[in-house]
């Protein structure tokens, strides 16, 4: 199944997380986002991206016990040799709790905590993220604040089966200017490598 070697028992503690550990790639990709040449337009691209998730083992905070996965993304727009989106992150369960917690990071200036209530053998995983959230929030640099503020983050994952993927997120972005928010959204389709 992957070339992480990890016991039946930390196979077990991660609940709804235990398909992603691996490493995954999918050229399906599709990006909805504001062009960047006009920020009033809409720009679709086709992307391919890699995913790499690895065992983090337990964490302890006290009484509470986290299993997790420490996950890199890369994805390049289809026929560009440089990569247009990088992710750093943990994928976490807190099996007590219930909870499927994503906490990442963007170079472009954003890091996201999101999290959503799960059951430990879903094959669907619901996470969201609010702006001021004292909890599952969301946090940006001073320009994108100012210039594209991200209000919400919702992703839903699907496991299709132990060697296939789906995702689609939608990342909410008050624009300067704008009288609506825009909806980034992105969506793949990947499939096992390791």
């Amino acid at each position: 199944m992957s070339k992480y070697k990890v016991s039946e028992e930390e196979m077990a503690a991660l609940g709804p997380l235990r398909v992603l550990l691996g490493e995954w790639t999918g050229d399906k990709g599709a990006d909805r986002a504001p062009s960047s040449s006009d920020r009033k337009a809409v720009a679709n691209s086709s992307y391919k991206e890699h995913m790499r998730f690895e065992p983090t083992g337990r964490v302890d905070n006290h009484e509470q016990i986290l299993y997790g996965l420490r996950y890199a993304t890369t994805a390049w727009r289809l026929g560009e040799p440089n990569p247009f989106h990088e992710e750093l992150g943990y994928w976490m369960w807190d099996a007590k709790e219930s909870q499927v917690i994503r906490c990442f990071l963007v170079p472009r200036g954003v890091s996201v905590i999101a999290g959503g209530t799960v059951k430990a053998d879903a094959n669907t995983i619901k996470l969201a993220a609010k702006l001021g959230s004292q909890t599952y929030g969301i946090c940006s640099n001073l320009f994108l604040d100012r210039e594209f503020q991200t209000v919400a983050y919702d992703v839903e994952l699907k496991i299709l089966n132990q060697n296939s993927i789906q995702y689609e997120e939608t990342t909410e972005l008050k624009i300067i200017g704008q009288n609506t928010t825009f909806k980034h959204i992105d969506k793949n389709i990947l499939t096992r490598l390791v």
